[in-house]
C-alpha cells in the first residue's frame, strides 16, 4: 500500500499547484462562478490526496484497495470535470462530477471497513 502515500503527495501538489494559479492566474480570466468551481476541485482534490496518503500508511487489504483506487478515480471524475467546467465553460462536464462524487463515498466506506476489518483481526 505505500505507492499510495506516494500518490496522494503527487496529488497534493497537485493541489497546492492548481489553488496557486487560480488565485494568481485565473483571477480576473475566469469569472468569480468558474473560479469557485475550480476552487471546490482544488478543494477536494486536497482532501483525497490526503486520504489516498491515509490508505498508504494505515490501511491494507482488499478493501484498502478498494478505497485508495476509488479515491483516485474520484480526484480524475470529480476534481477533473471540475476543472475542466471551470476552464472551458461545457456544461456536459457537470454531468461527470456526481460519479466522482459517489466513488469518494464508496472510497470512505471501504476505508472505514478496512479499519473494522483490521481491528477484527487484531482482537
Amino acid at each position: 500500500m505505500k505507492p499510495w502515500l506516494a500518490v496522494g503527495a503527487i496529488n497534493g501538489a497537485m493541489a497546492v499547484a492548481a489553488g496557486a494559479f487560480a488565485a494568481h492566474g485565473l483571477r480576473g480570466v475566469l469569472t468569480p462562478e468558474a473560479l469557485q468551481v475550480f476552487d471546490t476541485a482544488a478543494r477536494y482534490q486536497m482532501y483525497h490526496g490526503l486520504a489516498l496518503g491515509l490508505c498508504g500508511l494505515a490501511a491494507y487489504g482488499n478493501a484498502a484497495r478498494v478505497s485508495a483506487w476509488s479515491f483516485l478515480i474520484g480526484i480524475v471524475l470529480f476534481s477533473g470535470s471540475l476543472y475542466g467546467l471551470a476552464l472551458t465553460g461545457i456544461r456536459v462536464l457537470g454531468f461527470v462530477t456526481p460519479f466522482g462524487g459517489v466513488a469518494f463515498l464508496v472510497g470512505w466506506l471501504a476505508l472505514a471497513w478496512s479499519a473494522v476489518r483490521k481491528d477484527r483481526m487484531r482482537s
